[in-house]
């Protein structure tokens, strides 16, 4: 029986939203739009917050499948994603091991790195190596300006551009405040890019890639979500090589940190010399109506519904493979 085309072969489903993590904001209105989309194509499916109830609960009401549309720790970092391997019950989205590298930017890009992609160099300020000096001293070696952010959180939430040394400190008070750890990348001038992803190894496949013109570069949290003010470019308008290359690495990047079900890798394209440099994976990423999945998804001529059942459809376990 194909799952995609029988929504009542998916039983009951219940959709993970709201959370604990800086992002419930955002997951809330994520959850609603995919638990609408599923039950407006016949699916089973019900509101679960897992910081209001137990996720034991699950497995007591007869839940067969769960669409994770939480963001951030607790819902992307592999905790859930454990917690229902050990329920038994499939889930959408990376696995324990890859949700888990994925929600930490410096263990991914470590691995990047090992695997010859392109990231922006870095340094990790551990919570022991933030005094003064050492924090003053990361402009020497990356340069200005720099990004600095929390390397565990997402929608860029404790994110600073440092333009000077006198801002490195505010920074990576804020950053601090979001993680014990703190990251600091050297900023790549040019375009910001994003391309989603659907499916598993040498069965994923890249969606057209977005381009993401923020004003004067500001493409933060507020930007991201509550203004219209950024605009997005889906088809992109990038030469036909670039665009295939961005999908190239993209898809690389999926695979080698073992991402199964769907993701998002945002990208940069250095104004200098047009080279891409991968910045993150998301392995869940906004299912809002500003967000940039569905709007790649559109492109590609999969609706929102559609594209909410496909996901649904990919639900697994490490423990039982892909099916």
């Amino acid at each position: 029986m194909n799952l995609f085309h029988e929504p009542a072969a998916f039983g009951k489903v219940a959709v993970l939203f709201g959370g604990t993590s800086a992002e419930r904001e955002i997951s809330n209105l994520s959850g609603a739009g995919v638990l609408q989309a599923l039950q407006s194509r016949g699916v089973d499916a019900h509101a679960f917050d897992p910081s209001v109830r137990e996720l034991v609960a699950l497995k007591h009401e007869g839940f067969t499948r769960c669409f994770i549309a939480l963001h951030g720790r607790h819902g992307e970092d592999g905790t859930v994603q454990g917690a229902l391997e050990l329920l038994g019950i499939p889930y959408t989205g990376s696995g324990v091991m890859a949700s888990s590298v994925a929600m930490d930017k410096v263990m991914t890009k470590r691995i990047w790195q090992a695997d010859g992609l392109p990231t922006p160099k870095y340094m990790r300020l551990a919570f022991d190596q933030q005094s003064r000096e050492q924090i003053l001293a990361v402009p020497d070696v990356l340069g200005l300006p720099l990004i600095v952010k929390p390397p565990r959180e997402g929608s860029s939430i404790g994110v600073t551009k440092v333009r000077s040394y006198s801002e490195m400190q505010d920074a990576v008070s804020l950053s601090a405040k979001y993680d014990t750890d703190v990251l600091c990348e050297e900023f790549i001038e040019g375009e910001e890019v994003t391309c989603a992803l659907l499916g598993h190894g040498l069965d994923a496949e890249a969606l057209p890639v977005v381009r993401i013109a923020a004003p004067e570069g500001a493409y933060d949290y507020q930007n991201k979500y509550f203004t219209d003010d950024v605009k997005y470019h889906c088809p992109s308008g990038l030469p036909e090589a670039e665009e295939r290359h961005v999908q190239q690495i993209a898809l690389a990047a999926y695979r080698t940190l073992g991402c199964r079900g769907w993701g998002r890798a945002d990208v940069m394209i250095r104004a200098s010399d047009r080279k891409a440099f991968l910045l993150e994976m998301n392995t869940s990423p906004g299912m809002t109506t500003h967000s940039l999945v569905p709007m790649s998804a559109r492109a590609a001529g999969i609706d929102y519904p559609d594209l909410c059942l496909r996901i649904l459809a990919s639900a697994s376990l490490d423990s039982k493979g892909v099916h």
